[in-house]
């Protein structure tokens, strides 16, 4: 508790004297007010409109041949009734790996986002670092998505005092783990 109490006092009364120059933005207004970054949002949700239409009509394929399957299957032979679950599943398995081949965090819609997108969110990153750089800002938050910190002066970073409250010197490395 003692740790945490110097951690705090030496945060604060290092922040407190170097009074920093900071300001905060919203990177959703600004994304939202260029042209190129809308653009981009209106590919991405047409492309995923259609991959999901596809999702849809294999799902309702899926389900359509399920309900064929319990309409019939007082008729079926076990073995038939193994043959037509296993036909079934298959199908949902493969509809299951189009979405995540489409839609998965390693998908192809953010494969595309990446290429669309990525560029856009580097150019106001930069244009944001120039500005903070020209007005002497040490730090520019976000106030879009949370507190997120989108550029900050090396000169803030306070690691080295911090360590050092806590007894550890620049020389001492963590203890490799298993």
């Amino acid at each position: 508790m003692k740790k945490l109490l110097v951690l705090l006092l030496v945060t604060t009364a290092t922040f407190a004297a170097n009074a920093q120059k900071y300001c905060i933005v919203d990177v959703e207004y600004i994304l939202s007010k260029m042209k190129q970054y809308t653009d981009a949002q209106t590919q991405l949700d047409n492309i995923a409109a259609g991959w999901q239409k596809d999702v849809d009509a294999q799902m309702k394929d899926v389900d359509n041949a399920y309900r064929k399957f319990q309409s019939e299957q007082v008729l079926l032979t076990d073995q038939m009734k193994q043959q037509r679950i296993k036909e079934i599943e298959t199908k949902e398995s493969a509809v299951k790996d189009f979405q995540k081949a489409k839609f998965g965090p390693n998908g192809e819609l953010f494969t595309k986002r990446q290429e669309l997108v990525k560029p856009i969110q580097d150019k106001v990153y930069n244009e944001m670092k120039k500005y903070a750089e020209a007005k002497g800002y040490d730090l520019i938050l976000d106030k879009s998505s949370g507190p997120s910190i989108l550029y900050y002066s090396e000169r803030l970073n306070r690691s080295e005092d911090i360590l050092s409250a806590l007894g550890i010197s620049k020389t001492t490395t963590a203890p490799a783990t298993k």
